[in-house]
């Protein structure tokens, strides 16, 4: 007889699988070489895009990060620790963003409206899940590139792919 489900229903990522991502992502990255057997100029090129790829990604969740610190400035406390873990993700990826959370401000596109990052739900509730929301997407992403990143990239990829899995824990179950 299967065992009635939970009368909360949960979204995102298990305990159990937030334990599971760390060996299994660095299992993959074990496997990778730095050297896949083209010219070396290829590799470095195509690490270079990847790299640069994963800081404006980490660089982006950052800005959404500042909008809904901005919008929703109770919730500054709780995110204020994932938001500069994202941007140290940035700055390991190469980015060189340095702006504070206290200097956020919703970014404006070249037309003038606010870039759709920077819109942001209006309760705490909301706010929270769309973090979550482009947190999983981000790190889900970050795990499909793994195959094809050299070495030490993978590596971080892995690492901040986890630590994306994390995050989502965090915002959504957190508090429970």
């Amino acid at each position: 007889m299967p065992f009635p489900s939970s009368p909360r229903a949960r979204s995102g990522p298990r305990r159990r699988s937030l334990l599971a991502v760390a060996p299994a992502a660095l299992a993959l990255t074990g496997c990778t070489g730095g050297d896949s057997g083209g010219p070396a100029g290829e590799d470095t090129s195509a690490a270079d895009r990847a790299r640069a790829r994963a800081a404006r990604d980490s660089e982006g969740l950052v800005e959404r990060y500042d909008a809904v610190i901005a919008a929703r400035p109770g919730l500054a406390g709780r995110l204020g620790p994932l938001r500069e873990e994202v941007d140290r993700h940035a700055r390991a990826f190469g980015g060189g963003r340095k702006a504070s959370p206290s200097s956020a401000s919703p970014s404006v596109t070249p037309s003038g409206s606010p870039a759709p990052s920077a819109t942001v739900p209006g309760n705490d509730k909301d706010a929270l899940a769309g973090l979550a929301a482009a947190e999983r997407e981000l790190a889900d992403r970050r795990v499909k590139a793994l195959g094809g990143a050299p070495g030490e990239l993978a590596r971080l990829l892995a690492s901040v792919a986890a630590a994306g899995a994390a995050h989502v824990y965090l915002l959504t179950e957190g508090d429970a």
